[in-house]
């Protein structure tokens, strides 16, 4: 209950204090002999407790008295309409005050909001420029196109006391802006859904699916509208300066908090039918790349709303950023390796030398890629244990992608034994090209099937083909058959496979004939075994 009467005392007091030119103040004298001096002779004799006009008007150079007083009120009330307060504390004294860009007796109160009002120095004194003479009109129709008692004049005369600092009338016109405001949401609300449908449709959208979302964004979408269109129907109420400038901060804010929401609305609208495109290509690293995107482009949303906020908080956003640049420095000597995979981590989403499930070898780790991430990347290995690989290392080191293959390579040196004849290592070696040419998944316009060497225990034969395959599991099925498929066509005729020994050949051993194996050397049967083999 505290915390709610505090709150309570707040809000109200803000309605008591009407302005802060007057209350308290002794009348300054008309010498205008320095910004600070014209400005609050010209506010201080426009407040009620204080009301004189033909002195406020003196503050224009050279005009009629009633022109003057004209164009005094209706920048007096341009100032409070847009909510810009002047802090007289802050308005320089000092006469011969020149501007730090131009270098001349110009001062402007509000360069941001109001370029165009500024005052310059005439002789001894400071008057407000003949370009704010005739700028101030001009503002003053864009700021109430429909006069300044547009909502007084439905009001009679006895609805016009104040109550809680406000008039009668202030308060009735309040009450009915928050009730059209409140009209005003509920209809540009269900208005904006069909458009924003119509916006989103694509062949990636889902009506069903995608309905709550896009109706979220028309909902935030009404309410950023709503606050815009307050802001500008507010200077109808003519609220004092400091009531004025405390409902237009909260408006702006709660502007910035809804387009904030707004903005990560639609970016997860963005990102979802980013994912559902990436679905449907081969890219699978865009998928892995889509969430990092969405959080990186919500936290720039959620900083340019906070930057935003800070400004209207007059917060010094310039050597906030600098301060914080400065220790986002020490902090990145101090962290370089983080730094390093980071920018690995870039390297590796723009080059893209490696797909989601992709078999790699890359810095002495082989396995298959799960996943790619700000730091590290994720290889599963064969042990099917998760190894996580720094982004840095992955970026400096060679890449081997096994995942890209479109042919696995077989290749093997088959050694038959010295003592086998010529004719049937031909045979041999043509029933090997058979074999290749046979194979379904083999290619056939590159292999190599040839009598190599003389090594040192076998006459060598250099087997060399490629298969059509991208799975590890099927290259080594495919190899299996094809070894198979040499072991049997070496049984058929005869060959025997030599190995690493030392033999010790006799002649003829007492009592026993030659134990020399018999080959076969006759062409047309070695050529009938062969078709055999392959069924003909």
């Amino acid at each position: 209950m505290s915390k709610i009467r505090t709150v309570l005392f707040f809000f109200l007091s803000v309605f008591f204090f009407q302005n802060g030119y007057s209350q308290g103040a002794q009348p300054p004298e008309p010498t205008l002999e320095s910004p600070y001096n014209t400005i609050l002779v010209h506010l201080y004799y426009l407040q009620g407790d204080s009301y004189g006009p033909e002195v406020a008007a003196k503050v224009f150079y050279q005009k009629d008295s009633l022109e003057a007083q004209e164009l005094a009120i209706k920048l007096l009330q341009v100032l409070d309409g847009k909510g810009l307060f002047v802090r007289l504390n802050l308005l320089p004294q000092n006469a011969d005050y020149q501007d730090t860009v131009t270098l001349k007796a110009y001062y402007t109160p509000f360069p941001d909001q109001l370029p165009d009002v500024y005052l310059e120095k005439k002789g001894d004194k400071w008057y407000y420029s003949e370009q704010t003479a005739q700028a101030v009109p001009v503002l003053h129709k864009d700021l109430y196109p429909f006069g300044t008692d547009f909502l007084l004049k439905y009001f009679p005369k006895s609805a016009r006391g104040d109550f809680l600092g406000l008039a009668t009338w202030q308060w009735v016109g309040l009450g009915l802006l928050l009730l059209l405001a409140w009209l005003f949401q509920f209809f540009i609300s269900r208005l904006l859904r069909p458009m924003i449908r119509l916006l989103a449709k694509s062949r990636f959208s889902s009506p069903l699916e995608d309905k709550s979302m896009l109706w979220k964004v028309a909902r935030l979408g009404s309410f950023f509208i709503l606050f815009f269109l307050i802001k500008s129907t507010l200077p109808l109420l003519q609220l004092p300066i400091r009531v004025n400038v405390f409902c237009i901060k909260g408006l702006d804010i709660a502007g910035i908090f809804f387009g904030v929401w707004l903005g990560l609305s639609i970016v997860d609208v963005v990102m979802k039918y980013a994912f559902r495109y990436a679905e449907s290509t081969t890219q699978k690293m865009d998928e892995q790349l889509i969430p990092i995107m969405q959080r990186m482009l919500k936290i720039l949303v959620v900083v340019a709303g906070i930057i935003y906020v800070l400004q209207l908080l007059e917060v010094n956003v310039t050597a906030l950023i600098a301060g914080i640049s400065i220790g986002g420095l020490a902090l990145a000597l101090a962290a370089q390796d983080t730094v390093r995979n980071l920018i690995g981590s870039a390297m590796i989403f723009f080059d893209q030398p490696f797909q989601i499930g992709d078999w790699v070898v890359a810095g002495g780790n082989e396995g298959e890629v799960i996943e790619v991430g700000f730091r590290s990347t994720k290889i599963q290995s064969i042990d099917s244990s998760i190894i996580f690989v720094p982004n840095n290392e992955i970026a400096s080191s060679a890449v081997k992608n096994m995942g890209v293959r479109r042919l696995r390579l077989m290749k093997a040196t088959l050694g038959v034994t010295y003592d086998t004849p010529p004719v049937l290592v031909e045979k041999f070696i043509a029933g090997l090209r058979q074999l290749i040419e046979r194979h379904p998944k083999t290619k056939k316009d590159n292999y190599l099937v040839h009598f190599n060497s003389f090594g040192d225990s076998a006459l060598s034969i250099y087997f060399r083909t490629h298969l059509f395959t991208e799975s590890f599991a099927e290259e080594l099925k495919l190899k299996e058959e094809l070894a198979f498929g040499i072991l049997r066509l070496a049984e058929a005729l005869g060959v025997r496979f030599a190995y690493p020994t030392q033999t010790l050949f006799i002649e003829e051993m007492p009592g026993k004939g030659n134990t020399t194996p018999k080959y076969e050397t006759d062409e047309k049967a070695l050529e009938e075994k062969i078709q055999h083999f392959f069924g003909e």
